[in-house]
């Protein structure tokens, strides 16, 4: 059922055996739904504040953090629950094996904040979370990115009851300033201090082809770092079970699109090149 043309392998095998190809992933939050991570703009992410519902678009922001701080929290708490029980899955499994092969022509750039990718195996120093890493919080109001890592809490917390006072404590540095997520929120623009914007950038720059990964491109970035690619003469292989927009500039700029899930299409492209 998933199938990878023999001109597509061989394309594949030619860049993974070619010393000065560089390759890069763009992952976005398909891959993690394998491994039971709802998607950010799943019905479940929807949040309520009184008698108000509230999209994740609105949630996360600067602007509702600010008046509305604890229940910001609430909500990234209960998805940071869901987070720590998910392991990486045989697309992460894949990426780490390619990382491993290519050394340093090699370079992983991400949406997810989930951590799965680092958890997988992948090293720290060849991803890029462009959007930040729920495992770590950071001073709010501060233009300090020295991070925390998340409190470890063990017990599900209920949505419909207010925030516990011993929850709150462990959000707050032992200055009493008050934290909030690593995040990049959607009234906040990227930086290379704290999202590596400018090392993703000049990775797609570089890249000779590029693997886009569970993304629609609903997001700035990711879609530059596309077109970069793409305009630079790229190869673009898009791999997500359901056609994007993606897919299609892929497919018109001369590439490809695997339809179907990363956990079955990775450990395929890996086994070409093993």
């Amino acid at each position: 059922m998933y199938q990878i043309s023999e001109t597509l392998a061989g394309i594949w095998k030619t860049a993974v055996d070619d010393p000065d190809c560089q390759i890069i992933a763009l992952t976005g939050a398909g891959i993690s739904a394998e491994s039971g991570i709802p998607t950010f703009r799943g019905e479940d992410g929807y949040w309520k504040i009184g008698s108000m519902n509230y999209t994740p678009m609105e949630m996360a922001t600067v602007e509702k953090f600010r008046n509305y701080p604890w229940e910001v929290w609430h909500w990234y708490l209960t998805r940071i629950y869901k987070h720590r029980s998910a392991q990486p899955n045989d697309g992460h499994r894949a990426l780490v094996e390619l990382e491993k092969l290519l050394g340093e022509r090699f370079q992983l750039i991400t949406q997810n904040v989930d951590g799965l990718h680092l958890k997988a195996g992948n090293s720290p120093e060849k991803v890029y979370e462009i959007h930040g890493n729920l495992n770590y919080m950071r001073i709010f109001d501060s233009s300090r990115p020295s991070l925390l890592p998340m409190p470890d809490f063990v017990e599900e917390l209920d949505p419909k009851e207010p925030l516990p006072e011993e929850v709150k404590s462990k959000l707050c540095d032992e200055a009493g300033n008050l934290m909030r997520p690593h995040v990049l929120w959607f009234d906040e623009i990227y930086n290379e201090e704290l999202y590596r914007s400018e090392s993703a950038l000049k990775a797609a720059r570089e890249a000779d082809l590029l693997l886009t990964i569970g993304t629609t491109g609903a997001t700035s970035l990711p879609a530059v770092i596309l077109k970069t690619v793409a305009q630079n003469g790229g190869t673009i292989i898009d791999i997500n079970p359901e056609v994007t927009w993606f897919s299609d500039y892929a497919m018109i700029s001369g590439g490809y699109h695997l339809k179907g899930p990363s956990g079955v299409f990775l450990p395929k492209l890996m086994k070409l090149v093993g």
